[in-house]
């Protein structure tokens, strides 16, 4: 599915083979997680008003998420781990207020070890999911064909792309938030890689023996 498709139906197909694309992936607690991430994590944060803000603890099953549906980097859990919680609270009180003030709020987050945009972007789409999605490697190279530029800039510019098509797309009968384009973006590409490995079993097997490999190394 391209970025640029007006296709609601399209859209509406990807995002509900998001919870079955997640189990596609086959990766330890990545259900769980994603369950935690964007249904009990919302209510914990909005049960916290009038300051809402996320705990450490929070932050760093949010990050094994984000981890877990993208590329492993263990260090940035083992920083997130360690911080502070009056850190973490009062840095993530001062972004929820910043909203709508997207570059605000994610300069607030930034200030902790371990958290980048792309972090940042997770604990601000868990709060405000109609403001502020999600940074996905996936989503960012289909919005913007570059997901390796992680910066407050590059976010902001995938921000306003991604608000934009949530208006375009929405209707009294369908309501699409700038979250939603994220996980349809990100669903769709998985499933095209996973109908690319299915197409080609020689590309399964070097798949295969990568992973093998990988975890032998671990």
């Amino acid at each position: 599915m391209e970025f640029g498709s007006s296709d609601v139906s399209l859209w509406k197909n990807s995002l509900s083979a998001y919870p079955a694309r997640i189990q596609s992936l086959n990766k330890p607690n990545l259900v769980s997680l994603d369950d935690f991430y964007r249904i009990e994590l919302p209510s914990l944060i909005h049960q916290r008003n009038p300051d809402p803000h996320i705990t450490t603890p929070e932050l760093s099953k949010l990050m094994q998420w984000k981890l877990s549906r993208g590329k492993w980097r263990p260090r940035l859990l083992d920083f997130v781990s360690s911080l502070d919680e009056s850190h973490v609270k009062s840095a993530s009180q001062k972004a929820f207020e910043s909203l709508p003030d997207v570059s605000k709020a994610v300069s607030a987050l930034t200030v902790l070890k371990g958290v980048g945009p792309a972090t940042a972007s997770a604990v601000l789409a868990a709060y405000a999911p109609d403001v502020a999605p999600f940074m996905s490697d996936e989503a960012m190279e289909a919005v913007l064909g570059n997901s390796k530029d992680y910066t407050l800039k590059q976010y902001l510019l995938f921000v306003d792309k991604l608000q934009t098509k949530s208006k375009e797309l929405s209707s009294a009968r369908d309501i699409f938030t700038p979250s939603d384009i994220e996980r349809a973006l990100w669903s769709s590409a998985v499933g095209a890689k996973l109908l690319a490995l299915q197409s080609d079993p020689d590309s399964k097997k070097a798949n295969t023996a990568r992973d093998i490999k990988r975890k032998r190394k671990r």
